[in-house]
Parts: C-alpha cells; structure tokens; sequence
C-alpha cells in the first residue's frame, strides 16, 4: 500500500514541536504516510482559504494535532471547517501528554482525540480512511 498522504492541522505559534515529532515519525519507513503539508502561517484572506482548500483536497487524510491552546486558534478551526467541507477524513490527536489539550472550534462531539503512540498512530490513520470508504455492496445482494 502507498502511503498515506496527510494535512497536518497545528498551532504554529505554540505547537511548532509536535509537528516536528509527528514528521520525524513520517520519515521512518514503516510508518506508512507521509506529511505532503502542513499548517501556513500566512494571514487569513480568502487567497490563505483557496490555498489551504487545495492543499486539503489534494490529500488523503488530515491529522489535527491538539495542544493546549487549540482551542483558540481560528486557523485551526478554519482547516478542520475546510477539511469538514471537502469531506476530507480526519482525526484529532492528543499532542501533550502532560498537558490539557482543545479540540478546535468546530470539531463534532463524537471527535474522539486519540492518545499519540505509534501505534495508535499508525492504526488511526488506517481506520480512518478505511470508515471513510463507501461500503460496497455485493451484487448478489442489490435490489433488482
């Protein structure tokens, strides 16, 4: 299987190092995905929207990284509203053990945020895009 190509959703003014720990873990060959892009610090217009909006498209998952302050980003609740809309799969990840960590304004009640091990990781990442398929009902099992 190829891997995974994954948005990464994080505060860039308090996060900096999360993203850096979730791209190392990307590098090491059985990860199986890879951080195509990631959070801009560009100001918010409507051009950082369309930039973001195609950046979003153009992969297969978003993980959104949680911190403390996620709850007050409105650039992180702007990436999980896009990413929402383009019906993208994703999952919240619990990014400070030893710290209280937001959901982004925006995210559903039943976004659960996952513990950050490697294997919940990995597993996340692949159930998610899986519960994100169609289900595919066999032939013989169809209406006539």
């Amino acid at each position: 299987m190829a891997d995974v190509r994954i948005y990464v959703s994080f505060d860039r003014e308090n996060d900096q190092d999360l993203h850096d720990l979730l791209f190392e873990q990307s590098l090491q060959s059985s990860s199986g995905f890879e951080v195509a892009t990631r959070s801009d610090s560009a100001m918010m217009t409507s051009r950082w929207d369309q930039t973001v909006r195609r950046r979003i498209s153009a992969v297969d998952e978003v993980i959104v990284i949680c911190g403390e302050h996620t709850g007050m980003s409105p650039r992180m609740s702007a990436e999980l509203r896009i990413a929402q809309e383009e019906q993208k799969p994703y999952f919240l990840l619990w990014g400070r053990r030893e710290g209280m960590c937001t959901k982004p304004a925006g995210a559903k009640p039943a976004d659960g945020m996952y513990s950050w091990t490697w294997e919940i990781l990995r597993n996340q990442i692949v159930t998610t895009i899986r519960n994100a398929q169609p289900l595919e009902v066999p032939a013989d099992c169809k209406r006539a």
